[in-house]
């Protein structure tokens, strides 16, 4: 079977590998276009096809458009393309990003065309690790029904798996995949930082945090966020949390109060994993509320946030990290 032509505006990391990896699956590519030609003349020197920084010059070609452009000129460029003639119709227009609806492009409806969003749930910190991460990820689709029934087979074309999601969706839908993958990686930056504090480089600190890191991400995938819950959170270990509390108070406020801030939501993982009793999970929130000062100077001094041992069924005290 034939597949449809397509044309690429926008050739970053994500225009450029949906590009070369739709060519490699029996797409022709009509031409690429960017802002920056240069960028543009590398994607489309090795695809053999036409380069430009007019982009209705090349999606006037194509069956299928794609508009990989940053979200803030998504609509701008669609306009222009509309303007200009770009469009016509039985094309479908798709753009690629997580935080906007369809509609975003929805001058190429104007034109007769079909819109609609299709948006990899995967991180892009380079080309090569786009086309290598593309394979095996999945994609929220959204828009008018035939742009979402060909994103369908896009998708399986590009070995991928799909979901579809309403348009009012997608801003709490984006901010899911930045917390599971851009906040990770500042959580990881502030670990290793913490690890400079006595002495290690920040190389030498994620290196060492790596396996630990990879261990959490082996387990989450095997049983599950819940499930692969461990720490002093999970065991209801009130003293050990106050010696950090106490330790991140030379770190610095921000520190301490992002350590407060991911404890406290930690606490109601680990009571929704049974590991603590709904009195521990109180007594934790209260340790890790910023307003309360009395966890002490001294590690040991929890006071009646002690948990009660006595409480816990036997196999929590395998203690871990």
């Amino acid at each position: 079977m034939q597949k449809p032509s397509i044309a690429v505006i926008g050739t970053g990391k994500v225009g450029s590998a949906l590009a070369l990896l739709l060519n490699r699956k029996g797409y022709p590519v009509a031409g690429v276009d960017s802002k920056s030609l240069s960028s543009a003349l590398r994607v489309a020197k090795e695809l053999g096809v036409p380069a430009t920084d007019r982009p209705e010059e090349v999606t006037v070609r194509a069956e299928v458009v794609f508009i990989t452009t940053p979200d803030r000129v998504i609509a701008a460029v669609a306009g222009e393309i509309n303007r200009r003639g770009g469009f016509k119709p039985g094309q479908t227009v798709f753009h690629t990003s997580g935080a906007h609806p369809a509609d975003e492009i929805g001058a190429a409806r104007r034109s007769g065309a079909l819109a609609g969003s299709l948006h990899p749930l995967q991180s892009f910190a380079d080309v090569q690790g786009a086309i290598n991460n593309l394979p095996g990820s999945y994609f929220a689709l959204e828009g008018d029904e035939g742009a979402v029934s060909l994103a369908r087979q896009i998708v399986a074309d590009l070995e991928g798996k799909c979901f579809t999601i309403k348009a009012d969706d997608k801003p709490l839908y984006h901010a899911a995949a930045c917390v599971a993958s851009n906040y990770l990686v500042s959580l990881m930056h502030f670990a290793a930082g913490l690890y400079t504090r006595f002495g290690l480089s920040r190389e030498d600190a994620f290196t060492a945090l790596f396996p630990l890191i990879q261990g959490t991400l082996n387990n989450i995938g095997r049983i599950g966020p819940v499930r692969a819950l461990t720490g002093p959170v999970e065991r209801g270990d009130g003293p050990t949390l106050a010696g950090h509390l106490q330790a991140l108070q030379a770190v610095g406020e921000e520190e301490l109060a992002l350590y407060r801030r991911l404890g406290a939501y930690t606490v109601r993982v680990a009571l929704e994993k049974g590991s603590i009793s709904r009195e521990q999970a109180e007594e934790l929130s209260l340790l890790l509320e910023k307003r309360r000062s009395g966890y002490g100077q001294r590690t040991g001094d929890y006071g009646n946030l002690k948990a009660d041992e006595g409480r816990r069924p036997a196999h929590h005290h395998a203690y871990g990290i």
